[in-house]
């Protein structure tokens, strides 16, 4: 015998212990299991064992011995496993019959006889309150055969307060008792060492209304506002602590996954979960408690500057593939935040405006994502909107938080505002809004004292805050992760690659493909790589959802890989100017410090001006008070910084060695937050030091940029670079940021609009096949701003219709976060949307252009042909009726419910995307609805082309005769098969009542009419191929979730 059952085979399903519970998966998370403790904690210990895999548990250094026990075996040839069963029949708490502690499985031939050591530790014998007395040792081949028994004694009572947390204890909301039992179980994390707590009450027994007793109302106002940016306040005295939160500009370079976007184009429920526990990983290693994410607003117009930042126009996709994303995160103890609550789809006066918006549109559109991430993922975090909502702003909006949010829904979780979002004392205080960020407070602190003073607030108010805020602060507890702990980078593992690389190509979306010229035939001898956005790695859209990647893989780098693996030539040409700002000079810069060289640059700071007028000139003037290198030419220093060494206000320089990759005149660029100057090769080429206007970078806080030339650099040949700078006059402008201010450096090469298109047409000419690369970047798309139009920026549009005239084998890429027009698309016959696609974007890339991996993703965006056909046209941004007023005039019809309802072609319609192989659907078949509203979509997928993949099933819902008009169709269920070749799948996708309902204002409730609905299944919402009816017998109403 050489295997073993790792779990216990019932003879039918009522006999396992959490039989009615555990096929409930989804209420796990919120709801005890009902069976009694030593019965349910198995189940439990085994879901942890699926999610976490053993490989990622070590056992700790530190162990106690207990005993070895020694066995002999007599057997045939073969193998067999020695199970070490310990009981504790003398108990104070009831524990189970026996617990596996130890096992060793031996090898014997015939006759042969071994010993057979098991070491246990202290664990074996524990349960939270260990205690002297008599254990029971059982040994044998199974846990029902067990022919040796002993018992062993523990003289004398121990404890310990060393532990460390691999299971994320707040993910399975058990009793405490059981909590304490499965620390003991898995001690160790697999990112960070041992934690080293003063007590085990501390972590487990941390009692909420308890410590609201006991602090003082100066210590609880303290408590709800931020300290400094990322940071909430710690009551030391009251034995709490700095919880911190991070959104990505921090000082450690991250892992950047797709855009939202991307994720949600690719359908994905299980990637999403990946994706947040690959991000969990990366909070535990830098200490964070509370990742500032995910945003599920919708995109109701292409120009929307965050419009990247959501998973999709659809409420449905938004909301559950945001849900995976957080259930991923939070199982593993981190807190997500979801934002940004609610209808905060514009930067256009992004503080002031007031998004009006009709209620069902509000609910069934707006509300329809946060409602359906709070009903399967319980985010322990949310965060208020910048904007007002039909008048009143989102951060003291009591209809919003505390009617819709907390009573409504029984959401139970702590709101903070978002960074200078809030606007008002006692009002958000009554609304219900928890915590201001960023510190230091400028509308709480000695305000809301005030406001109690003067009967505008009561004590029981701030109490309510304060409790959400101490609620928080226990998931902190129970995660593990240190408070105030060091920053560090998740390792850089084959793992991690691979899931960053699947995850970009999954964003990819195949669009057309006419002339099959994809995947690209690894034969040609030559590829000919051309645009803006190829040499670049735009791994994101633009503020604070982009980070300092870790690494990064362009399209061209990409695509290099594989010629080199195959032996073909690839020559690269930009063909046109379309950045905003010059080109960052990341990847071409390096620093010397002392003795240490490396990528990048050295930025080093002083406290006060080291000499009089050290921003115009070379003067040195003494040493730094801290230093820090970068591999960045973007600097915007919100984070990352020594506060204890580094006063917020202070002078620094950027300094590094610029190798130019050709030879000619360069245009360089200075954009600073502050005042600064730019050296090169000791020379002043740029002075921003006098009356500079800001400018849109550093959301607006920046200056605009100045640009200077300088002559005659020659490729492959250093220059130096020494930037000067002071965000003094940033400070003392007052603005909402309080940081260090930043410095941006860009540069290109002096070359015509002219000169680069030929030398791109050109290029195309002689090679076998060209690959045009272009887009948006971080500086069309980002926080702060909307863009003007859906064009491509610069000569995009000519330089990809001379391509295509010029090379018959091009195949066009687009990458944006959102809609761009397409002047040019009836003359391609091979397009491709890829999103921002993160570290590995380029890789990602070429393993869809070479066909290493099959494209799967579907847009999650309706892509119109031209910005006037999208719905929010009249009524978005500056050309709104009213100033400081949108009004959502399109109401319920959002996305592609309007280009049914109107009956207009979109250019590409949402859900649609083509693969290299062929899929057909077939033998739909719908169960009966229950009376709670629940039936099954079941149907027959089948692989007909060549090649493995991976199609969409998009199920969309049809009322034919509501009482109140609805759209034509609405997605409500969707689900992706992998099926190979030649083969089928047999498909079941699960409806409820929410699938049928509408929003009734009237009733202010949800209704789902009775009589005969429409199911249709597709694989877009404009490729409808099956078509069926179910009914409902009786009408059904409901509020909250």
């Amino acid at each position: 015998m050489i295997g073993k059952l790792s779990l216990t085979w019932p003879k039918r399903l009522e006999d396992n212990p959490s039989y009615g519970d555990l096929r409930r998966l989804p209420q796990l998370r919120q709801e005890a299991h009902r069976a009694s403790l030593p019965i349910r904690l198995r189940p439990v210990l085994h879901h942890i064992l699926v999610l976490f895999p053993r490989r990622n548990f070590v056992l700790p250094n530190w162990q106690l011995r207990g005993f070895l026990h020694r066995h002999k075996h007599r057997n045939a040839d073969g193998r067999e496993t020695a199970q070490v069963y310990v009981a504790d029949p003398s108990s104070a708490l009831p524990r189970p019959v026996r617990e596996l502690k130890g096992f060793a499985k031996v090898a014997l031939k015939a006759g042969e006889s071994k010993t057979v050591e098991v070491e246990l530790d202290r664990d074996a014998l524990a349960y939270y309150d260990e205690k002297k007395g008599a254990f029971v040792v059982s040994v044998g081949p199974s846990s029902r055969e067990l022919p040796l028994v002993k018992e062993v004694e523990l003289a004398e009572t121990f404890s310990w307060t060393g532990l460390c947390i691999a299971a994320p204890l707040g993910f399975f909301f058990v009793n405490e008792w059981a909590l304490r039992w499965i620390s003991t179980a898995f001690r160790t994390d697999p990112i960070q060492e041992c934690i080293k707590i003063s007590s085990t009450n501390m972590l487990f027994q941390f009692d909420v209304e308890e410590t609201l007793k006991k602090l003082s109302m100066p210590q609880k106002v303290q408590l709800l506002a931020g300290l400094g940016f990322w940071h909430t306040q710690a009551i030391v005295s009251a034995g709490i602590k700095s919880m911190r939160m991070s959104d990505v500009f921090n000082g450690v370079p991250s892992s950047c996954f797709p855009s939202a976007t991307g994720i949600g184009s690719s359908f994905d429920i299980e990637l999403a979960r990946e994706i947040g526990d690959a991000l969990a990983d990366e909070c535990r290693a830098k200490s964070v408690h509370i990742l500032l994410g995910p945003t599920v607003n919708t995109q109701r117009s292409p120009l929307g500057g965050r419009g990247f930042e959501s998973f999709s126009e659809d409420p449905h996709l938004n909301g559950t593939i945001a849900a995976a994303y957080i259930q991923g995160v939070q199982a593993k103890g981190v807190a997500t935040t979801l934002k940004h609550f609610v209808a905060n789809e514009q930067e256009y006066q992004r503080f002031s405006s007031s998004s009006e918006v009709n209620e069902r549109a509000l609910r069934e559109i707006y509300l329809k994502p946060f409602q359906i991430v709070v009903k399967k993922a319980n985010p322990w975090v949310m965060m208020a909107a910048l904007n007002r909502v039909n008048g009143i702003h989102a951060s003291e909006n009591k209809y919003l938080i505390e009617d819709i949010l907390r009573k409504e829904w029984g959401w139970k979780g702590m709101i903070m505002s978002d960074w200078t979002g809030l606007y008002s004392t006692s009002e958000s205080i009554k609304a219900g809004l928890d915590l201001e960020m960023p510190g230091p407070t400028v509308v709480r602190g000695g305000a809301a004292e005030r406001a109690i003073q003067g009967g505008k607030i009561f004590p029981e108010d701030i109490d309510a805050r304060v409790r959400k805020i101490l609620e928080l602060y226990k998931h902190a507890l129970a995660s593990g992760i240190p408070f105030n702990g060091p920053e560090k980078g998740v390792p850089d593992t084959p793992r991690l690659r691979n899931l960053l690389r699947r995850a970009a190509s999954a964003a990819v979306v195949l669009l057309k493909n006419d002339k099959k010229l994809l995947p690209l035939n690894t034969k040609v001898k030559s590829v000919a790589v051309i645009g803006p956005n190829a040499k670049r790695a735009f791994t994101s859209g633009g503020g604070s959802a982009e980070l300092l990647a870790s690494y990064t893989v362009s399209p061209l780098q990409g695509i290099d890989a594989v010629a080199k693996d195959a032996g073909f030539a690839v020559e690269y040409a930009t063909g046109a100017t379309t950045f905003r700002y010059l080109p960052v000079l990341d990847g071409a810069i390096q620093f010397k410090h002392g003795d240490t060289k490396g990528d990048g640059a050295l930025l080093e700071f002083w406290n006060h001006e080291p000499v009089e007028n050290w921003l115009t000139s070379l003067v040195n003037g003494g040493t730094p008070v801290w230093s820090m290198t970068t591999r960045f030419s973007f600097c915007p220093l919100i984070d990352g910084v020594d506060n204890t060494k580094v006063n917020f206000t202070c002078w620094y320089r950027y300094s590094a060695a610029f190798t130019p990759d050709r030879t000619g005149n360069y245009k360089f660029e200075l954009i600073v937050g502050g005042r600064g100057t730019l050296f090169i090769n000791g020379k002043l080429v740029i002075d921003l030091t006098g009356d500079v206007p800001d400018g849109s970078p550093m959301f607006g806080a920046g200056t605009v940029s100045a640009q200077g030339i300088v002559e005659g650099l020659k490729g492959g040949e250093p220059v130096t670079l020494e930037a000067r700078l002071s965000n003094q006059t940033f400070i003392e402008s007052g603005t909402a940021y309080e940081t260090r201010g930043g410095v941006r450096l860009g540069a290109t090469p002096v070359i015509s609009d002219e000169d680069a298109l030929e030398e791109a047409i050109a290029l195309a000419k002689k090679s076998d096949v060209a690959v045009v690369v272009v887009g948006l970047n971080n500086e069309w798309e980002g926080e702060g701003f909307d863009r003007p139009n859906m064009k491509l920026p610069g000569r995009t549009d000519q330089l990809v219709s001379e391509i295509l005239k010029a090379n018959s084998k091009t195949a066009i890429v687009n990458q944006s976060g959102t809609q761009v027009e397409m002047p040019w698309v009836d003359q391609a016959h091979t397009l491709l949307q890829a999103f921002y696609g993160g570290n590995e974007l380029g890789n990602g890339l070429a393993d869809i252009l070479f066909g290493k991996t099959n494209p799967s993703g579907k847009l999650a965006l309706t892509f119109p042909k031209r910005l006037e056909d999208n719905p929010s046209y009249l009524s978005f941004g500056d050309r709104s009726e009213v100033d400081n007023k949108v009004y959502y005039t399109e109401g319920i019809y959002a996305g592609y419910r309007y280009y049914d309802a109107k009956h207009v072609e979109p250019l590409f319609p949402f859900g649609y995307g083509l693969s290299y192989t062929h899929f057909s659907f077939s033998n739909l078949s719908l169960t009966k609805i229950s009376a709670d509203g629940h039936f099954v979509v079941r149907l027959m997928v089948t692989n007909s082309g060549p090649l493995d993949g991976s199609e969409i099933v998009q199920v969309y819902i049809v009322d034919p005769v509501s009482t109140l008009p609805r759209p034509q169709k609405e997605l409500k269920g969707y689900l992706k098969v992998t099926v190979k070749a030649g083969e089928n799948m047999q498909v079941g996708i699960d409806l409820d009542r929410d699938a049928l309902g509408y929003y009734d204002e009237r009733r202010r409730a949800w209704i789902a009419e009775k009589g005969t609905f429409e199911v249709w299944v597709g694989s877009s919402s404009r490729q409808i191929f099956l078509k069926g009816s179910v009914e409902l017998k009786d009408t059904i109403t409901w509020d909250g979730l």
